[in-house]
């Protein structure tokens, strides 16, 4: 059965500094632990709200009968590229084709309308600029994404990416190309303790507007991201029979719950696009439980997940796990909501 909200103030009085909070910032992990499975967990008990730290590697001793794990399986791609003198930059948002993107650029006067910009042996051209300052560019080829794409880090790891990034900022589970950024409550799962949980797959692609803090004072008036995501046949009906779906991550909860809204509760197969801004109020309609990480102040994932266990409990276990010196964001420890 899903967990239901716990709202404990009106929605009109929901103001984004409600989930500010000072992290050190040494505990902003920006490599990760060599052995996957090796994260602290942080088990948040909803009914009791009660805290407890255990290690990620002990998850299966929570699971009941008849839970299911749902994991999003979207592949990271190297999205980031230079220019061949190193003064721009483009963050391929969405390949509109193989030679057309949408682009986030820098710095913009270096990409006005009709400029080029060389990546290898590929010119582009800014086709046009849209109201958000994103650009569309053509291609005269196709970019080889193999030489000279780059993983686009988050920026607070405070790095480039490194060639071992290309495997560790990646879920074992990856299989459908298209995000931007990684799914990071899955990256601490290795093959064996998925073979050992029930799971099934979603396919959200994630993008850079998942990190991003919000701006409105007021958290009613932010203007959600939208990201692609699938929910198939076989992942809906393991649901369908499933007494707890537990979400790996925020992106599995946004899909499963974009479904759950569109048909009252119940999932289906459906893909499309979801720009579902979760927050204080929402009532949950498919998720019984979720793991997730740590998450930035003000963002619309430390929104969500005081949606599902209460503001206040919420930031109550980040103080303790900043006392207790934990590793916070993509690359740091785990948090289990039950």
């Amino acid at each position: 059965m899903a967990g239901k909200a716990k709202n404990p103030f009106p929605i009109r009085y929901v103001l984004t500094s409600d989930f500010d909070y000072h992290l050190p910032p040494e505990l902003i992990a920006s490599e990760p632990l060599p052995n996957r499975a090796a994260s602290r967990m942080l088990v948040v008990h909803r009914d009791s709200g009660t805290l407890e730290h255990r290690l990620f590697a002990e998850l299966p001793e929570f699971v009941r009968a008849g839970d299911l794990f749902v994991m999003n399986n979207t592949r990271v791609v190297p999205a980031r590229y230079f220019s061949n003198d190193g003064n721009r930059e483009v963050l391929r948002l969405e390949p509109l084709t193989a030679t057309r993107w949408r682009c986030m650029v820098k710095p913009g006067k270096k990409f006005r309308l009709g400029h080029t910009v060389q990546i290898g042996d590929a010119t582009g051209t800014v086709e046009e600029i849209l109201e958000n300052g994103e650009r569309i560019l053509q291609w005269d080829r196709e970019v080889d994404e193999a030489a000279h794409g780059h993983l686009a880090l988050p920026h607070y790891m405070g790095r480039d990416d490194q060639p071992a990034d290309r495997e560790r900022y990646q879920t074992v589970f990856a299989q459908t190309a298209g995000a931007i950024a990684a799914p990071t409550a899955g990256l601490h799962f290795t093959p064996e303790m998925v073979q050992k949980l029930p799971h099934a797959f979603v396919t959200l692609h994630v993008g850079v507007g998942t990190f991003q803090p919000v701006k409105a004072e007021k958290i009613s008036e932010h203007i959600m991201h939208s990201e692609r995501y699938e929910v198939g046949a076989e992942t809906a009906a393991a649901i369908q029979q499933a007494k707890r779906v537990i979400a790996v991550g925020t992106t599995a909860m946004r899909t499963l719950e974009t479904v759950a809204r569109d048909h009252a509760g119940s999932i289906v197969p459906q893909s499309g696009s979801t720009d579902i801004f979760i927050y204080p109020g929402y009532q949950f309609r498919a998720v019984g439980a979720m793991l997730t990480n740590f998450h930035l102040p003000k963002s619309t994932l430390i929104m969500l997940v005081s949606a599902f266990a209460g503001k206040e409990l919420i930031l109550r276990a980040y103080e303790e796990a900043i006392r207790e010196r934990y590793r916070f964001f993509s690359y740091g420890d785990c948090m289990l909501i039950l």
